[in-house]
């Protein structure tokens, strides 16, 4: 087999710059969708507890008590974030994904040309 041509080189290069980059947005999505559901459970939990019920979080490695509305505001704020996140790389998941079929696509059609 002769040696591939620089254009089809470049080619398959871009596919697996993509390759990475959606592996890594997958990651990060899922990193974000763990995330996110610990922190809807944290918001529900809170959002049951009674009003004279102490509440603590951590931060860093000390425990500190905090207010039920101070703790339910910073827990939706965290939801949101998370979720506007998730939408963020789901769209650039789709367009990576996009991107690879794309590549592949001229790849395969100048591997077929190069075969006949």
């Amino acid at each position: 087999m002769s040696e591939l041509p620089p254009q089809l080189q470049n080619l398959i290069a871009q596919l697996q710059q993509v390759q990475q980059q959606l592996q890594l947005v997958i990651t990060q999505k899922a990193q974000l969708e763990a995330l996110l559901e610990e922190a809807k459970q944290a918001l529900n939990e809170v959002q049951n507890l009674d009003e004279n019920t102490p509440i603590y979080k951590t931060v860093g490695s000390i425990l500190v008590k905090e207010g039920k509305e101070k703790l339910l505001k910073e827990l939706t704020e965290k939801v949101d974030s998370y979720d506007i996140r998730i939408k963020t790389l789901t769209r650039q998941e789709e367009r990576l994904r996009e991107r690879f079929a794309e590549l592949q696509k001229k790849i395969q059609g100048m591997l077929g040309q190069q075969a006949g």
